[in-house]
């Protein structure tokens, strides 16, 4: 089993990728439906702004910040659980990454629709469809298991540079008699 340490190192890389790819397809989604770019990002604020934060069609701080900052932190959350989750099958090939990707956001998107209290769900619903929505979750899905394979190539050449210099270490030292 990985260390928190990791664990944590790893879920920052691919949280991040998973809340930057899923906010890049909540703003494309949006404007494909004729809303603003921001209202998807702007209307997750609703848990302090209340449900007209996703008609706010500007960015702001209030708006636009809360909900970003809300929707990151959701989605670290989620990729800790997901790091967690692959660490003891590493190092996972690109395809079934994607696949328990999809799994966990799919399990996500249950968790914040189907268990959440209304306040605290991402508020999407106040602004996309349900087919957006689901769109939003792939594309969570995909910065997430993007993010986890980066954290694996890193952590794999980590691992192969530390045993190198091991190796090297264990040398003689050759001393030049000039």
């Amino acid at each position: 089993m990985a260390s928190w340490a990791k664990t944590l190192r790893s879920a920052m890389l691919s949280g991040s990728l998973a809340s930057v790819t899923s906010t890049v397809a909540l703003a494309f989604l949006a404007r494909a439906e004729g809303k603003a770019a921001v209202q998807p990002v702007n209307s997750t604020s609703h848990w302090l702004n209340g449900e007209q934060a996703g008609s706010f069609k500007q960015a702001d701080l209030a708006h636009t910040a809360v909900g970003y900052a809300t929707h990151h932190a959701a989605t670290l959350f989620w990729a800790v659980i997901f790091e967690r989750w692959v660490a003891p099958r590493r190092p996972v090939a690109a395809l079934p990454m994607l696949r328990d990707a999809l799994l966990l956001s799919a399990i996500a998107a249950a968790v914040d629709y189907g268990a959440t209290p209304k306040r605290f769900t991402p508020g999407w619903e106040f602004v996309l469809s349900k087919r957006s929505m689901a769109a939003a979750y792939v594309a969570m899905a995909v910065g997430l298991a993007a993010g986890a394979l980066i954290a694996q190539d890193d952590q794999v050449r980590t691992r192969r540079l530390n045993a190198r210099l091991l190796d090297n270490s264990n040398r003689p030292i050759r001393r030049s008699l000039s």
